[in-house]
Order: structure tokens, then sequence, then C-alpha cells
């Protein structure tokens, strides 16, 4: 067998949310890591600069070099610096999978009738940060809220035509995306803060969706009825959920050796796996894994 793989996901979230998983993928033993820096910047370059060419990827997380469109995507200038002293591993964000595995995931819903888009309410949380589920939304649900501006930029207005959004992230994110990331995205001990808002917008939909980050912060304490589809989550946010009255939890990233990582991470798996530099992954590359992995989303049913 091979030398095992290490893949590290440095975040700028809290450290509480840290662990250590050794696991074999498709035949290759690999040691995933992720290491929270709770929003010490100096900190998170320091640990990338430490691993560059010592890990098989590395994972951003907490954070996003790139937002995007179907039109263009947006680096924030801030990460992009403290990733630079990174010479030889392949860094990751995540952004291939939300564009391939989160997109496929809400077709995946519809096809196999789990979901049936046009009965449903949504609410994506970011459409920036989604932009695979949120073009998949626009394709198969006539009912959609957009968050961006009002998680991101906690201003009253709803989005509810994607091609709305693309306007304003082609005015807007060539700004923000210059500006500290912590305005839009919490970071460090803001990850375990709760701050309720919007709470009619929320009553109102039924399909719940995006970062789990902000979709734990801004949410109510009442989601009965509600369905949430998100990333990775832990046992004390499955706990949180079902108290809610959640009727059902739906998860995007795939299920390896028993565990689930971020987003960024799985995909630093995959870069490993292919072992091409992120900039030459193809939708292809990554859809390949998953149906190795005979990956599906998982849906837990709380009543």
């Amino acid at each position: 067998m091979s030398a095992v793989k290490r893949v590290v996901s440095v975040s700028l979230g809290t450290s509480k949310r840290d662990k250590s998983h050794e696991t074999e993928i498709l035949g290759q033993r690999f040691l995933i890591e992720r290491r929270g820096t709770d929003g010490d910047r100096a900190k998170f370059k320091s640990l990338m600069d430490e691993l560059d060419g010592k890990v098989a990827a590395l994972g951003v997380g907490g954070a996003d070099i790139w937002i995007a469109t179907s039109k263009k995507r947006y680096a924030f200038k801030e990460i992009v610096g403290l990733v630079s002293g990174v010479k030889s591993t392949p860094v990751v964000d995540g952004s291939g999978l939300k564009h391939t595995l989160e997109r496929e995931t809400i077709h995946r819903l519809q096809r196999d009738g789990t979901v049936d888009f046009k009965q449903e309410r949504a609410l994506l949380v970011s459409a920036v940060d989604r932009f695979g589920m949120a073009q998949a939304l626009d394709e198969l649900c006539p009912d959609v809220i957009y968050g961006d501006f009002l998680f991101g930029l906690g201003l009253p207005f709803p989005i509810r035509s994607y091609k709305t959004v693309e306007g304003f992230a082609s005015l807007i994110a060539p700004i923000i995306t210059k500006l500290p990331i912590q305005w839009f995205y919490p970071t460090g001990a803001k990850q375990e803060e709760r701050k309720p808002s919007f709470p009619k917008i929320w009553a109102d939909r039924t399909f719940l969706c995006g970062d789990w980050h902000y979709i734990r912060r801004y949410a109510p304490n009442d989601l009965t009825g509600k369905t949430v589809l998100t990333q990775t989550v832990r046992s004390n946010d499955i706990d949180w959920l079902r108290s809610a009255g959640l009727k059902r939890l739906i998860t995007t990233t795939p299920e390896m050796g028993g565990e689930t990582f971020a987003t960024n991470v799985m995909e630093g798996v995959i870069v490993a796996l292919v072992g091409k530099n992120p900039s030459e992954m193809t939708a292809d590359d990554y859809l390949g894994v998953l149906k190795e992995l005979d990956w599906a989303p998982s849906v837990t049913e709380f009543g």
C-alpha cells in the first residue's frame, strides 16, 4: 500500500471543532486533520507556511478564497495574502466541490424524489458562496430567496432572482473582496455565537440551504417542519436542529471512513487522489471520484 497522504484544513474558525482522523479512501490511506486558529490571521499564515511541502493538500477553512457567479469569480485579497507563502502544496477552499457536488446534490434530490423543489419555498443563505447550488435552485425551484444581502451584509433586502444576484455581484464583489472577510462571515469565536435575524424570512421558508455557519448563526429557534441542506455538521449541531423541531437534515459531504469533513477538506482529498493542480481540475474529475465513492446525499429524518 502507498504511503499515507496527509490533508490538513487550516481554519480561521474556532479550534474547538478540531479533529484528526486516519482512514482509507479508494485504496489510499489518508490522515485528515482540521486545525482552527480562532481567527488569528498571523497563526493561520504561519501554519500554512509551515505545512507547505509537507502535506498532500491544504484546505482553507472558515473562509473562502473565491466567491462566484456563473459569469465570474472573485478572490478575497486578504485570504490570497494569507496563503501566498504556500509554494508547492495544492491549496483548496472547497469551491471546486461547491461548483460540482452541490449542484449535483440539488439535481439528484429532485431526480430521486427526495425533494420536489417545485413545491418548496427555498432560502439559500448565500448564493455567491454556494454558486453551484444557487444555479441548480434557479433551474428547479420557482420560489427562492437568496440571502446575500440579508446575512452577508445585514441589509433587509431579500433577493428573489438569481439574475439579480449576478447583477449585484458584478458591482459589489470587486469591492467587498478587498475588505476583511470577518465583516461578512463569522470567524473565530463568532462561529459559536447565535444571532437570529430576519425571523419573518425564515418562518416563510420550507427549505433552508447553504453554509452551515450562516444557518446556525442566523436561524431562529423554531424550525418546525423545515428541511436543512448543508455541508457536514457535528453531533451538537444535530442536537440543536432536533430541539428546534427540524423535520429533515440533508448533508452533501461524502462520508469517508465513517467520518464527514468540511467541503475544503474533501476537495483536498479528491485533489490528492487525482494528482492534479487545483487549477487543472475539471467537473468530470470531481464527479468521477464521487462516483467511485458511491456518493449520495445523507438524509436524516427527525420526524
